[in-house]
């Protein structure tokens, strides 16, 4: 089948969920003999051509906080239409708004929520009253609709009635790698806890920094990623950089894969998810996992992972402490993820079910 991918930034994925998401599905269907073209905005995506025989189609945003996804994803539905696409494929909430286009050209369109987008607390009360308005249509609109959590399927079917199918988000093999590159950076093989995401609120560095900040240790925290049009969330958490607290923008590739190889325990203090990749990756490298105990994340962890009351600097600081105090209570969960997500966060099984998800929205146009 001939599919498009429109949403996402773009890929090579450099930093988002989305992305990832979007290139390793698509790498995957590639192999799987699809042809696959993903929209990608141009101040993203350098590539041009085809990436792991993906091919990108590069067109212009406006970028700025409120005009960046509207527009490129405006822009890519139009140019859609007029390409033979058998299923066309759309990333987020907002997003899902544009489509029904394909459907009225009798082409097949498919939507993924990857979370409550409204939610997110960088946006206005305007911005979030109109992504919120956005969620009948992600219903409507396309022909299937997928969530990626239990928890999102849960509040569908309560808020809207609604049916959708979750196919969640998933983890490649990792790749370990001993420490040095980072070692730069001052960190030192299992001497230092990471964190890896965006810089938003809703992410709760800043609960984490505080926590980490009260307690004497010899340990380093270490802050992986950058702002999301979200600066003044980024200049609120440079109060917090000292020589334990660290904070190194947006990483990837070898130095993304040292981090996670190497670092003594991951944290997730997130207040908001749809399903967390960074939280998945973790448990991918085999690493003890302290998390907010936010549904979408206890959907993940199971009882692989130690949880803290969300938002609570307290209980995270007394969760951290205990940690640090005992490192028999850190192996005992390193033993316990590894199996765990090799069972459920399979890309091969996702892209199977994606590909079902395909065949039966053509075969229905």
């Amino acid at each position: 089948m001939k599919i498009a991918m429109i949403g996402q930034k773009g890929v090579p994925a450099t930093y988002g969920g989305v992305e990832r998401h979007v290139e390793e599905l698509s790498r995957r269907l590639v192999q799987r003999g699809h042809e696959i073209s993903v929209y990608s905005r141009m101040y993203y995506t350098a590539v041009r051509g085809r990436h792991h025989g993906v091919r990108i189609l590069r067109l212009p945003s406006i970028n700025t906080k409120h005009l960046d996804a509207a527009s490129h994803c405006l822009l890519s539905t139009v140019d859609s239409l007029f390409r033979d696409f058998d299923v066309v494929h759309f990333h987020a909430l907002g997003p899902s708004v544009f489509s029904f286009a394909p459907r009225v050209r009798g082409t097949a369109s498919v939507v993924t929520i990857h979370g409550l987008d409204w939610e997110r607390q960088k946006w206005g009360a305007a911005a979030r009253w109109l992504l919120r308005r956005c969620e009948t249509p992600a219903l409507r609109f396309p022909n299937r609709t997928i969530v990626v959590s239990k928890a999102l399927q849960d509040y569908f079917k309560e808020r809207h009635k609604g049916s959708t199918v979750v196919i969640p988000n998933g983890t490649t093999v990792p790749v370990h790698r001993p420490a040095q590159k980072i070692l730069k950076f001052g960190l030192d093989p299992g001497k230092y806890l990471l964190f890896v995401g965006r810089l938003v609120p809703e992410k709760g560095v800043h609960f984490l920094a505080e926590a980490f900040r009260r307690i004497p240790t010899n340990m380093k925290l270490a802050i992986a990623g950058g702002s999301s049009f979200s600066e003044d969330y980024v200049n609120q958490l440079m109060k917090f950089k000292s020589d334990r607290i660290l904070l190194l923008d947006y990483v990837f590739g070898d130095v993304l894969e040292e981090l996670w190889s190497n670092a003594y325990f991951v944290v997730q203090p997130s207040t908001m998810e749809g399903l967390s990749i960074s939280l998945i990756e973790a448990l991918s490298y085999g690493k003890c996992v302290l998390t907010s105990d936010i549904p979408a994340n206890m959907e993940v962890v199971e009882d692989c992972a130690l949880p803290f009351r969300s938002g609570d600097v307290d209980d995270l600081q007394a969760k951290l402490r205990l940690l640090l105090d005992r490192p028999d209570l850190v192996r005992g969960y390193e033993e316990k993820c590894r199996s765990h997500v090799v069972e459920r966060f399979s890309w091969d099984r996702i892209v199977e079910q994606t590909e079902a998800i395909y065949r039966e929205v053509a075969r229905k146009r």
